[in-house]
């Protein structure tokens, strides 16, 4: 199997970039809610920091696949398994197989996530893209295959993710069978696609953000920041 083509081929490239904004976003926020309303020293700021952070980013990530037509995983068991999960996954199901997504924080990049139980069930899915010696055609595999979005937060700058990427683990958990940034995995949508014939546009090139500001609405910002319209 092509993990990179399965991915693509299943996953819209909207969602990508949405999850990226608000992932992105959310860490801004921990970090401002605890360094403007939260009186701890240095090191149990960043544990607390640390902790909204990975539950803000969590319910983006359950708001923001759900908009994408991704369907979360009901009462918590995996499609054809008794396997449990007490974090939010959502199923997409592509053109042969389906991708079951799930979100993940890495200590930093290219850094295996920590294996919890929700995880080891997840990538139990991709043990059939691992080399087999005693392969048997007629044996009963999963249909789905398990991917992460993974971030890593930044390490000097407070607030901020280093690196936002593409996973997939094998089902020993031991290392990444597949892996790229998302800036890079971004580009494999336009691999193989044609322009029309009446146009060379392929359209302007998807360059990411590296930094958030905080979102604030128009009613709650400074008078200095609000547009009158003027220049519409």
């Amino acid at each position: 199997m092509d993990i990179r083509r399965t991915i693509l081929d299943t996953i819209p490239k909207e969602l990508w970039i949405d999850l990226e904004d608000r992932h992105r976003a959310e860490a801004f926020k921990a970090h401002d809610v605890v360094k403007t309303n939260i009186p701890l020293n240095a090191k149990r700021s960043r544990e607390v920091e640390g902790q909204i952070r990975f539950r803000l980013q969590e319910q983006g990530y359950e708001e923001v696949v759900q908009l994408h037509g991704g369907h979360l995983i009901e009462d918590g068991v995996m499609p054809g398994t008794d396997l449990r999960v007490y974090q939010p996954f959502a199923r997409f199901q592509g053109p042969k197989v389906g991708v079951i997504l799930g979100f993940a924080a890495m200590p930093e990049p290219r850094k295996m996530p920590a294996k919890n139980m929700s995880r080891a069930a997840g990538v139990s899915l991709n043990w059939h893209l691992q080399p087999n010696m005693f392969d048997d055609p007629k044996s009963v595999r999963a249909n789905d295959i398990f991917v992460l979005f993974l971030t890593a937060r930044d390490r000097n700058r407070a607030g901020m993710i280093e690196e936002i990427a593409v996973g997939v683990i094998g089902a020993d958990y031991k290392d990444f069978l597949f892996y790229e940034s998302l800036e890079d995995f971004l580009r494999g949508y336009g691999e193989g696609s044609e322009a029309p014939d009446d146009s060379d546009d392929r359209g302007a090139e998807v360059k990411l953000r590296k930094t958030r500001k905080l979102f604030l609405p128009p009613e709650n910002r400074p008078d200095s920041d609000v547009e009158d319209g003027s220049n519409e």
